[in-house]
This record gives structure tokens, C-alpha cells and sequence, in this order.
């Protein structure tokens, strides 16, 4: 994997729009040592950094400013980068996920890694996203854990009383570990131009925390390790992939506590919500207070809207399979990958209140789910005609695609359909011109707004394009 010697960016992220102003935050990432940037220059004038955040010898500089409706995009450091300021009419968004692998990510090579990131750069390059929507796991940190005695054996066994000048420790070993992967990411060769011209939204999932976070037992989760796991993950995934700190939070997720990070944002005609369906969760529960109020507080405007669920919400019976693994001692080991679905015994109440809300907001117009974390692409409806939910999964932007075999097997269990809702069932549906439910490929998506219609095209590393999927 290619150097980046401490520098990365700019990386945008998208903070609204409004009366024909796009609002956007840029960070650099710039050695300690190294200079701070220049300036932005735009339309509306000069716009000098701020010192972010310090982190494991870097330092993260932010630009906050704002383009004009039209504007062809911002200058910094002597560079032109071109942005999509129209978000009226017809845009473009990209969606992706699962940006990596449990093992081994920092060492594969970044040409086989990133192939269907140079893809979607020059995707962007013939005809412009506005948005890029990321759906978790957008780092794989299950390494970051390596190589320090606390965590050495994470999560099969913590120490019971660590001394704070060890937690201490274990801190900033976490803090390079997670930086380095968050650097080589946003520096690789095929994703640094994209993240620079085109302004990202995300969601954290498991993996960028650590495998089964919030479903492994809560002796390790609640431990003061593995608080300071989640600790520096989520202050890494505010810096990195969202470009902010705690202080920025009121103004920019649903819950001001801070408590759950889901987000919404508005466009015209669109609103993009997503969950924070990993701050909250427990063995037990997908989300606590912060996340339900928030969710229960939501009124969708416009004509479209899309959720980003970093979990699959509409599901197979995956209740079933949970039951008869359990019934099996030697595969009792995935009960914490069953427990992360909504479909699991332990969520089915919560499963049920989701989708109750969906549907409230599909009586105001179109919802579409936009979801990862299964390394297939696949989509699904739910319920009848006039209430129909649309979910699309695109899965695995670099994380390689499991055996086409258990693709099949899946595909053929989820033939047994599923109706949490009275009159609302679950129908997993094959992708436009595929003729088995879920694709074994590494894939993304984008949706594309044309006089006024939503459709969506799957990216497929093998079979190239779907047609397009209306979403009406």
C-alpha cells in the first residue's frame, strides 16, 4: 500500500444546503510538524483553517465554507477542485460500503483493493456525484487492537483492573492504529480525488469500532477497555468521517447528547436519514433513548427519502437460523454476527418499531433504504403496492465477496420470506438482470434523480452494470 507520509485530503463533508448555498467542511491532515494549509478561496471570499484536532502526530485542519448554486468549486493550496453545487434537478449520488477486510487490510495491494474505487472515480469524472453516501465499515479497525498487552486477546479476555497509566497507554496505541487506517484510506490513489470534489455522509457500523461491537458480551463492552476502545473510535469517527469533535455535535446529528450519532440532512426534494445503530447498542437493544427520540421526532419533507441502515433492514428469517445455530455448540461462535441483525430473536420488538416508523414516513412520499455490511449486493420490498419500501444493499466497495456458494444457499433461504408486519411482507428480490437473489461480487451504487425520477444502478466488479431500478 502506497505512503502517505502523514498528509491527506482535502476531504469534504456535506453540512446542508439552503436558498441556493451549499454548506460543506473541509479537513487536511497534515503531519505535526508540517505547515498548516492556505486558505479556501471561493465566490464568497477567503476562508482560512482551523486547527482541528492533534492525534497521533497529526494534525487535522478544518475549512468551513460555502459555494453558490452553479459555482464550479473551491481553490486550495494552488489547486482547483471542481464540486457539484446544484442539488436541484437532476444529481447524482454514489453509495458504498465495507471499505476492507478483518485481516490483513494494510497490507494488500492497493490496486486490487481499491479497483472499484478507481471505478467510481471515473464514473464521477463522466458525470458528477453530488453526494457520496458511505454505509459503514468504513475502516476495518479489528487490527487496531493488536499489539498492546490490554488488547492483545481482545475480546476473548480483558483485564479486570488496569491501571489508568495503562489505559493511558492503551489510548494513544489506538489512536496510531486507528489513524493509520483512516489515513490509508482517504490517501489511497483511486479515492484522495473523489473525497476531495465530492462531499461524503456516513454511518459507522461494527468495524469501525470492532467486530460485533455492541453484540459481543457486555463484561467486554462495558470494561474500562473497552470503553477506551469505543472512546477512541468514536472520537476518530467524528474527526475522520465527519470532520468534527464533540463540541460540533448539537449542531450536526439528531440527538445533541451526543448519545447517537444518526444524522439527517435535507436537499431539495430529498430528505437522508440514518440511524446510529452502534453508540447505543447492547446485547439487547439496537438503540437507546437518544436514537428513538430522535427517530420518533423525524418528519421527512420533500419528494424521496432514503434511509441509510448500516444493518439490512429488510431481512430473510434470519430468526431461524439463529435458533438452529445455537442448537449447535460448535457454531455458537456466530451468535454475536446473528445478534447485529434486526431480525435477531433479542430485536425483533425494535425491528418491528423501525419499520412501523418507515411506514409512517411512507405515507408522506417514496422511502428507499439504502444498506451494507453483508459483502453481497441484493435488494428487497416490503409490503403491497401502494406502500411498497424499496432496500438496496450494495455491499463490499473493497471487501472481497464471499464463495458464490453461500450465496446461493442464502438466496435459496430467503425464498421462506418473512412478515414482521401484518400485510407488510419481505420479499428479497433478485437485482435488475441477475437471476439469483444475491450478487457475490464487490460492488456500489448510484442513484441518479432524472425530471424528477429515481433510479438506482448497481456497479458489479464481474457483470458490470444492472439496468436501472426504478424507485418510485
Amino acid at each position: 500500500m502506497r505512503e502517505n507520509n502523514g498528509f491527506a485530503g482535502p476531504i469534504l463533508h456535506f453540512r446542508g444546503c439552503d436558498a441556493g448555498t451549499l454548506h460543506l467542511a473541509a479537513i487536511t491532515i497534515r503531519p505535526d510538524h508540517a505547515p498548516a494549509p492556505g486558505p479556501v478561496q471561493a465566490q464568497a471570499g477567503s476562508v482560512a483553517p482551523v486547527l482541528l484536532a492533534q492525534v497521533a502526530g497529526l494534525s487535522i485542519w478544518r475549512h468551513d465554507f460555502a459555494l453558490r448554486a452553479g459555482e464550479a468549486g473551491y481553490r486550495l493550496d494552488g489547486r482547483d477542485y471542481p464540486v457539484a453545487t446544484r442539488l436541484d434537478g437532476d444529481i447524482r449520488l454514489a453509495f458504498v460500503s465495507c471499505n476492507g477486510e478483518e485481516n490483513g487490510d494494510l497490507d494488500r495491494d492497493g490496486a486490487e483493493r481499491n479497483l472499484m474505487w478507481a471505478r467510481l472515480q471515473a464514473d464521477h469524472a463522466r458525470a458528477p456525484f453530488a453526494l457520496l453516501l458511505q454505509g459503514g465499515d468504513q475502516i476495518y479497525a479489528d487490527e487496531a487492537t493488536h499489539g498492546h498487552p490490554l488488547t492483545e486477546d481482545w475480546p476473548k479476555h480483558v483485564p479486570d483492573s488496569p491501571s489508568e497509566a495503562d489505559l493511558a497507554d492503551l489510548t494513544r496505541h489506538l489512536e496510531r492504529r486507528f489513524a493509520q487506517r483512516y489515513m490509508m484510506v482517504l490517501a489511497a490513489e483511486g479515492c484522495a480525488d473523489l473525497f476531495a470534489t465530492v462531499p461524503s455522509l456516513s454511518v459507522w457500523d461494527d468495524h469501525d469500532i470492532c467486530d460485533g461491537w455492541g453484540s459481543l458480551p457486555e463484561s467486554r463492552t462495558n470494561s474500562s477497555v473497552g470503553q477506551a476502545l469505543f472512546g477512541v473510535a468514536r472520537r476518530m469517527y467524528l474527526l475522520f468521517q465527519h470532520g468534527a469533535t464533540d463540541a460540533d455535535v448539537p449542531g450536526l446529528f439528531m440527538d445533541p447528547a451526543g448519545r447517537n450519532l444518526g444524522w439527517r440532512r435535507d436537499l431539495p426534494g430529498v430528505t437522508l436519514w440514518a440511524p446510529d445503530l452502534r453508540s447505543e447498542r447492547r446485547r439487547d437493544r439496537i438503540m437507546g433513548p437518544g436514537g428513538w427520540n430522535a427517530v420518533e421526532a423525524l418528519h421527512p419533507s420533500g419528494d424521496h427519502v432514503f434511509m441509510v441502515s448500516s444493518v439490512p433492514l429488510l431481512g430473510p428469517r434470519l430468526s431461524l437460523v439463529e435458533s438452529l445455530l445455537m442448537a449447535i455448540p460448535r457454531m455458537q461462535h456466530y451468535e454475536d454476527d446473528l445478534r447485529d441483525q434486526w431480525q435477531s430473536h433479542a430485536h425483533r420488538a425494535e425491528w418491528r418499531r423501525m419499520l412501523g416508523h418507515v411506514l409512517r414516513m411512507r405515507e408522506k412520499a417514496p422511502v428507499t433504504v439504502l444498506s451494507g455490511e453483508i459483502h453481497l449486493a441484493t435488494r428487497a420490498e416490503m409490503g403491497p403496492e401502494s406502500t411498497r419500501i424499496h432496500q438496496l444493499v450494495a455491499s463490499g466497495i473493497s471487501h472481497r465477496a464471499p464463495p458464490k456458494a453461500y450465496a446461493r444457499a442464502l438466496g435459496l433461504f430467503a425464498g421462506l420470506g418473512e412478515a414482521p408486519l401484518a400485510g407488510h411482507p419481505i420479499a428479497i428480490k433478485p437485482l435488475p438482470g441477475q437471476r439469483h437473489r444475491y450478487v457475490a461480487e464487490r460492488n456500489y451504487l448510484t442513484l441518479d434523480r432524472g425530471n424528477g425520477r429515481w433510479q438506482a444502478v448497481w456497479h458489479l466488479e464481474e457483470s458490470g452494470l444492472t439496468p436501472p431500478l426504478d424507485l418510485d
